[in-house]
């Protein structure tokens, strides 16, 4: 009798419906705006990143529900703690799927991927984008390290460190093009609210105020 590794499947189902609704904000965006929300960015380094980006992408969604019913190897080791069971994992990706909802909600219409230098759109500074200047990319990092957690196996932790260091690198490459477009105004955002990590909340004001180019996924 085949056995079904239970949170492994659960993993892939949770990557597969963040990614369907990313997919489905693309078309909705287009829907409102005319724009595809930058699914292939104007600029030439975002387009040649998601030569890469993409298949990880596709590798993330694919690697669990191979997993799930027939083990990769080779292996990693679990944490050794009493309470670490890939079970946790899986509570922990789909807590972080229903946070996601919240802030992609709270971006609305101003919801973008990438950068397009003329476009002018929304920075939003309440809620969640208060606490820290880039909650999505955030929880997509704690998403898949909690996919590495559930599927522990050398390729999904391939697949977890490559997007999260593309995660890092697209949100510092937003940072120089806010800050060269908008100056101080964006640069005291970045003093009062980390980049990921909570530090403080933003004092400047709970009002949206009109920038270019931001985005998060």
């Amino acid at each position: 009798m085949e056995i079904v590794d239970w949170p492994a499947l659960g993993i892939g189902v949770i990557v597969f419906a963040y990614w369907a609704r990313v997919l489905r904000l693309v078309f909705k965006t287009k829907r409102l705006t005319g724009r595809a929300a930058n699914f292939l960015p104007p600029e030439t380094l975002g387009r040649v990143l998601r030569i890469i980006w993409y298949p990880n992408v596709a590798a993330w969604i694919i690697l669990p529900l191979i997993s799930s019913f027939q083990p990769l190897h080779p292996r990693l080791p679990l944490l050794k703690f009493p309470w670490f069971t890939p079970w946790l994992a899986l509570a922990a990706a789909a807590i972080v799927f229903g946070l996601t909802l919240i802030c992609w909600k709270k971006m609305g219409r101003d919801w973008r991927m990438g950068i397009d230098p003329k476009e002018k759109n929304t920075l939003i500074i309440s809620g969640p984008y208060a606490l820290v200047r880039h909650p999505i990319y955030a929880l997509q990092c704690l998403l898949a390290l909690a996919s590495v957690a559930a599927v522990p196996n050398l390729w999904m932790a391939i697949v977890a460190v490559l997007q999260i260091v593309l995660l890092q690198w697209e949100a510092r490459r937003e940072e120089r093009h806010m800050v060269s477009v908008h100056g101080d105004v964006y640069s005291d955002y970045m003093r009062q609210v980390g980049r990921f990590i909570p530090r403080g909340r933003y004092r400047g004001g709970d009002i949206d105020r009109s920038i270019s180019g931001k985005s998060d996924r």
